[in-house]
C-alpha cells in the first residue's frame, strides 16, 4: 500500500500543500475555517500521518524540549521536571530528560546530545553552566532558557524564584518562636558562590540572623543537598554537646535527613528542635511532623520556561532584567517549626 504523502492530502482537500502544512503545524499563516475543516476531514479520509523526522530535517527543529537537571533522583527536580512535561504537552512538545549529576562534563555532554537533535529549545537546571557549557551553547546559537537560578555564566534567560526572600521568611519565622539563634545546612565545598539557589538561601538565613543581631560564626554547615547525607551531617550535630535550638535547611531534602537524625537520637520535634526546609516538595506534607518549609508556583514557573525556550527571538529581545523572570517565594508553615 502507497505511502499516503501532503501532496494527497492537498488533492483531496482541493487545496495547496502550503495550507495543509499550515494546518498541520497550526501556523504560521492562519486558515480559514471551512478550509482548515476540508483538510482535517481529508487527514482522517485517507489516514494520513506527518513525518516528523522530514519535517524536522526541513525546519531544523523537531519537537522536542531538552531538560537537563543535577539529579531527578532529588524530589524537587524530579517534580519540576513533572511540571516541565506538563507545560511541553499544552504547547504540543515532548521533553528529553538527561541528568548532570551535578558534573560540568555531564552537563555539557547532554548539551552537544540534545542540540545536535536540534531540539526545539533547551531548560537548563544547573549549579552554574561552566565555560565550556556556555561555548558550546554560543557554537550552537540555541534558545537556551536557565531555570531555578540566576544566568550569571552565560548571557541568557532565566526563570528564577525569590531564593534569598524565601529563606529570610523562612529564619523569621524560626526565630519568632524566642530560639535564641537558627543553624544553617547550606551546601558543600563545591556549591558556587553566586547566582545557586542554595547559595542565595544561605544569604537569606545569614541575613535575617544579623536582622535579629544575631552572630552566624560557626552556625553554619555544609552538607550534601540529599537527605542521605544530610542524615550523617545531622548526627554528628545533634549529638554533640552544642546542638541548636533551630535548623533552616537549604533543601527539604536535607531536612528530611535532620527529622530522621533526630528521630534516632530521640530528640523530640518542634519541643526540642524545630526545623525547616526549603522548596516544599509533596513529601513534605508527609513527616513526622510534617515539614514547615518555602514554597512556589512550580507549574507557573515551568509554563514560563517553556514559552520563554519556544518564543522566536527570545536571546535578542529586551534587556537583561526583562529577560529574567522572577517569581514569589511563600512560607508554608506545619508543625515542624513548633506552630500548632
Amino acid at each position: 500500500m502507497a505511502k499516503v504523502t501532503r501532496d494527497d492530502v492537498a488533492r483531496l482537500a482541493g487545496t495547496s500543500t502550503a495550507v495543509v502544512s499550515y494546518v498541520i503545524n497550526n501556523g504560521p499563516r492562519p486558515v480559514a475555517p471551512a478550509t482548515r475543516e476540508r483538510v482535517l476531514a481529508a487527514i482522517k479520509e485517507l489516514g494520513y500521518r506527518p513525518d516528523r523526522v522530514a519535517q524536522a530535517m526541513a525546519s531544523r527543529r523537531t519537537d522536542l524540549i531538552g531538560l537537563i537537571v543535577p539529579d531527578a533522583r532529588q524530589p524537587f527536580f524530579a517534580e519540576m521536571a513533572h511540571a516541565v512535561e506538563q507545560a511541553a504537552a499544552e504547547r504540543g512538545k515532548m521533553v528529553l530528560v538527561g541528568n548532570s549529576d551535578y558534573l560540568d562534563e555531564r552537563e555539557v555532554h547532554y548539551l552537544r546530545a540534545f542540540l545536535g537533535m536540534r531540539v526545539s529549545g533547551l531548560i537548563l537546571i544547573s549549579q552554574g553552566p561552566s565555560e565550556n557549557a556556555a561555548a558550546e551553547i554560543e557554537a550552537w546559537d540555541a534558545r537556551v532558557v536557565l531555570l531555578h537560578e540566576r544566568p550569571e555564566a552565560i548571557d541568557d534567560v532565566a526563570v528564577v524564584l525569590d531564593d534569598v526572600g524565601g529563606a529570610q521568611l523562612a529564619v523569621r519565622h524560626l526565630l519568632e518562636h524566642g530560639h535564641d539563634y537558627v543553624a544553617c545546612l547550606g551546601g558543600t565545598e563545591i556549591t558556587p558562590t553566586v547566582g545557586d539557589p542554595v547559595t542565595d538561601h544561605v544569604e537569606g538565613w545569614r541575613r535575617a540572623m544579623h536582622e535579629a543581631g544575631r552572630p552566624t560564626e560557626g552556625r553554619l554547615f555544609q552538607a550534601p543537598y540529599n537527605r542521605y547525607d544530610a542524615y550523617k551531617v545531622a548526627l554528628d550535630l545533634l549529638a554533640g554537646p552544642d546542638r541548636p535550638p533551630a535548623i533552616f535547611c537549604a533543601t527539604d531534602d536535607q531536612a528530611f535527613g535532620v527529622l530522621r537524625a533526630a528521630r534516632e537520637l530521640r530528640i523530640e520535634v518542634p519541643a526540642e528542635l524545630a526545623v525547616a526546609g526549603f522548596d516544599d516538595v509533596k513529601e513534605a506534607h508527609l513527616t513526622d511532623p510534617p515539614l514547615t518549609t518555602v514554597g512556589s508556583d512550580r507549574p507557573a514557573m515551568a509554563r514560563a520556561a517553556v514559552d520563554l525556550v519556544l518564543e522566536d527571538g527570545v536571546r535578542l529581545a529586551g534587556s537583561r532584567r526583562e529577560r529574567v523572570k522572577q517569581f514569589p517565594s511563600a512560607l508554608v508553615v506545619r508543625h515542624s517549626c513548633g506552630c500548632a
